[in-house]
């Protein structure tokens, strides 16, 4: 199993950044897609986005769009999502995970590797 680590999660107040990365020492995960999801408190995990293997398509859920933006360096082994205009409700605990496909998705069943995890707080 692929080991993922997340990093750049922290406290925020509404309306800032915060950019979270995730990285891999996997030599072949440039072959996958890429994906982040996030959990609240007492909620299910929900998909924030995706990026395909070749650093496109990207995906975005509608709560996000316009506001977060995936992209990824492989010759980095990284991932990134920068988050602008962050609002409360973008509270959680972001995940990052590996797909077994090289294009994008959103479906948690598509993703066989997590990481643990970085807190996110937006409060003023």
């Amino acid at each position: 199993q692929l080991q993922l680590v997340e990093s750049g999660g922290g406290l925020v107040q509404p309306g800032g950044s915060l950019r979270l990365s995730c990285s891999t020492s996997s030599v072949t995960w440039n072959i996958y897609s890429i994906g982040w999801f996030r959990q609240a408190p007492g909620k299910e995990r929900e998909g924030v986005s995706s990026i395909g293997n070749g650093g496109a398509p990207t995906r975005y859920a509608d709560s996000v769009e316009g506001r977060f933006t995936i992209f990824r360096d492989n010759a980095k082994n990284m991932v990134y999502l920068q988050m602008n205009s962050l609002k409360p409700e973008d509270t959680g605990i972001y995940y990052c995970a590996i797909s077994r496909f090289g294009t994008a998705t959103m479906r948690r069943a598509d993703f066989s590797s997590w990481g643990q995890g970085t807190q996110v707080t937006v409060s003023s």
